[in-house]
């Protein structure tokens, strides 16, 4: 009523026109008498009956003009009303509070429904829009779209911020508040794009490669006669299993594949979990070493440019064969999916690598005046013996050079003491992250040690102060790496960090030597890294360690510095009474941080007793410094604890590895591992 009246008043204005020319009129007249009377006489009686013409037509047909016009009005906007009923794309109105207050016909069959969805609350008709939705920031212009699934149909919703005061009079909008408004929400329907979208993704190509990785070592453990017939099969079994993937394979070299399919294809393989890992592990025809595969696929998540799958297809083999192999490994983008890895590296005994590394590190260190060497957060004996093995190195080259320590933890107090105790080595040779933020500069190289994760290391920013890094590490590599690093000594296969120097040493100088603190130091850490030579100890590990011997290493000395005294004895025990064995094959433990010199050390040892204990296939023992929970997890061969640990976003071995919670309980920490455990064993993954 009020809109109709308005209306009228509006009207009521353009009537009133005639009587203001009529004054005109009147201006005219009184020049024309000026001009001739006679004229003017004519002209005022023609005024006079124009003047009657208007009032007659003002006074009686005034209410049939408005009313008329009125209707027209009225009947404009109900056609318009009416086209917006019909109009093919869903529309409805919302207030501030979500509710519905009109909607059109196509919406109620988008919603497949009928009138009984008004005044109803819209998340009560799409979960997906919530009120959220409808609070916008400035920056986003009264508008959002977002993408949503109803009733099979895939719609891009179109909300819009419509201010309340622009839909008023301006006679009554001044009564409204500014922040009421009401959102207009269109639905436009995009089902049959997203299917052509997903189509199009199912035929994009994909470039993938498979990799034998320890072809030599395989065709030297079997009869010669019978090589032949174990590369037939090699080649059977993979032609075969990638023809299930409708794939184009070609033979490259004798143990290297190239393959493009389908990526609608690949997602059959990933379903299957890559079982080829397994068929080709499970041949045997007399080759006493089992054949592994590794396979990578690289996937361009940004369109169709198939040189950058193929680039991420080699980043993604960088990967596999980084972990150890026996994998595969699918890189899209930045997202990297791991599978298989089951199986323990197998140790390389031919040293070609490790010398072909020691010449390139020597050749490096020749071109730079300044060494930095750095390991992990939390240093353990490990990580320590191999930085003090490139220190002694780079000193015999005569350069500058610096171990970056912050904390000096129970583990490694022993040989600090060695180090900072003697006359023999300089006040600076041990800097904290500022003074190796200070002494870096272009001339300097980094040497990153036991670790090959950016954040894990002990100063991360380091890594961004330099062009010349260098990797040295025993660990599996995960989807975090050292990016742009100029020499990368990756070795999964490698009992410790320490083996690894002692063979770089004795291949980058003709007589190494060694000082005893330095040697025992590097001993230390082999043996605690192999738990005394129990776990992941090879030929290459007793011969480093016969080098470290011949350098002066005394494993009596060694024994005595790194005893556990006993109040961590008590510590250790009470880990292990607090155990709990779960599904028959798992033990869980925590042991305290409050009082402790260093709990990560005290819980890998737990885990390491814990071991020992029958039927016990894997340990997991958690401790919490400030807010975050620490899990050392260690297993003795059949369970890959680096695969588990992975799921936390940690890494390791796969008999030794560890991982990191934040924001969790002991407790909270402990169910997420009884839930992982619980779901890989139904996987069928343990």
């Amino acid at each position: 009523m009020k809109e109709q009246n308005l209306m009228r008043k509006e009207i009521e204005k353009y009537l009133k026109i005639p009587f203001y020319m009529f004054i005109l009129l009147l201006v005219m007249n009184g020049v024309v008498y000026g001009i001739d009377v006679t004229s003017g006489v004519i002209v005022s009686v023609f005024n006079v009956a124009y003047l009657g013409c208007v009032g007659y037509i003002y006074a009686r047909k005034r209410s049939n003009i408005m009313s008329d016009l009125v209707s027209f009005a009225f009947a404009h906007g109900s056609v318009q009303s009416e086209l917006l009923k019909e109009l093919s794309v869903p529309y409805c109105l919302v207030d501030i509070n979500g509710r519905v207050l009109w909607s059109n016909k196509a919406f109620f069959a988008a919603v497949k429904s009928d009138k009984q969805h008004m005044r109803k609350h819209i998340q009560n008709i799409f979960v997906d829009i919530t009120l959220e939705l409808l609070q916008m920031e400035p920056e986003d212009d009264n508008r959002r779209v977002v993408h949503i699934t109803q009733n099979s149909r895939n719609y891009r919703v179109e909300i819009r911020r419509v201010p309340v005061q622009e839909l008023l009079m301006p006679e009554i909008s001044g009564d409204v508040n500014e922040e009421e408004a009401l959102y207009a929400i269109y639905l436009y329907d995009e089902t049959e794009l997203v299917e052509a979208l997903e189509e199009k993704e199912k035929i994009k190509l994909v470039v993938g490669h498979i990799y034998i990785d320890n072809f030599e070592d395989a065709m030297d453990s079997i009869e010669e006669e019978r090589g032949a017939l174990l590369v037939a099969l090699l080649d059977r079994k993979i032609t075969k299993y990638m023809q299930t993937a409708d794939a184009v394979i070609k033979k490259l070299e004798k143990d290297k594949y190239i393959f493009v399919c389908q990526q609608q294809y690949l997602e059959k393989l990933q379903q299957g979990k890559f079982s080829l890992l397994d068929e080709v592990r499970s041949i045997n025809i007399g080759n006493e070493t089992p054949v592994t595969l590794s396979i990578a696929v690289g996937i361009d998540p940004e369109g169709d440019n198939y040189t950058r799958s193929y680039e991420y297809s080699h980043m993604a083999m960088d990967l596999a064969l980084g972990r150890g192999g026996d994998q595969a490994v699918i890189k899209k983008g930045d997202k990297i999916t791991y599978y298989g890895g089951k199986t323990q590296s197998a140790e390389k005994n031919t040293r070609v690598k490790a010398r072909v590394k020691a010449h390139a590190l020597k050749e490096m260190l020749v071109t730079k005046d300044k060494v930095l060497i750095m390991g992990h957060k939390k240093p353990d004996i490990d990580c320590l013996g191999a930085a003090v093995g490139i220190y002694r190195l780079a000193l015999l080259m005569e350069k500058n050079a610096h171990i970056v320590i912050n904390e000096i933890t129970s583990s490694i107090r022993p040989a600090m003491n060695s180090f900072k105790g003697s006359s023999v080595y300089p006040e600076d040779m041990f800097y904290n992250s500022d003074q190796a933020l200070e002494a870096v500069d272009a001339n300097t190289v980094v040497i990153v040690v036991d670790v090959n994760r950016p954040s894990y290391t002990e100063c991360e920013e380091l890594l961004s102060r330099t062009k010349n890094i260098v990797v040295i590490d025993h660990h599996r590599q995960s989807g975090e790496i050292i990016e742009h690093a100029t020499l990368s000594y990756v070795e999964p296969f490698a009992s410790s960090a320490c083996e690894m120097v002692a063979e770089i040493l004795q291949y980058s100088m003709d007589k190494p030597k060694l000082r005893f603190a330095e040697a025992d130091a590097m001993y230390a850490g082999i043996l605690v890294d192999t738990d005394n030579f129990v776990t992941k100890t090879g030929v290459r590990t007793f011969e480093a360690a016969s080098f470290l011997r011949k350098s002066g290493a005394d494993m009596t000395r060694v024994r005595k510095a790194y005893r556990t005294d006993m109040k961590s004895y008590k510590q250790i025990s009470g880990g292990v009474a607090r155990a709990e064995i779960f599904m028959e094959n798992f033990a869980i433990s925590d042991v305290p941080s409050v009082g402790v010199d260093s709990p990560t050390v005290l819980a890998a040892k737990v885990a390491n007793e814990l071991l020992d204990v029958d039927n016990v296939r894997a340990s997991f023992v958690l401790t919490k410094i400030d807010n975050v929970v620490y899990i050392s997890a260690r297993s003795i061969d059949d369970v890959n604890v680096q695969v588990i640990m992975e799921h936390f976003g940690g890494g390791g071995h796969g008999t030794v590895a560890g991982a990191q919670l934040m924001d969790l309980s002991i407790e909270d920490a402990k169910e997420e591992i009884r839930k992982l455990l619980g779901q890989l064993w139904e996987d069928g993954e343990l």
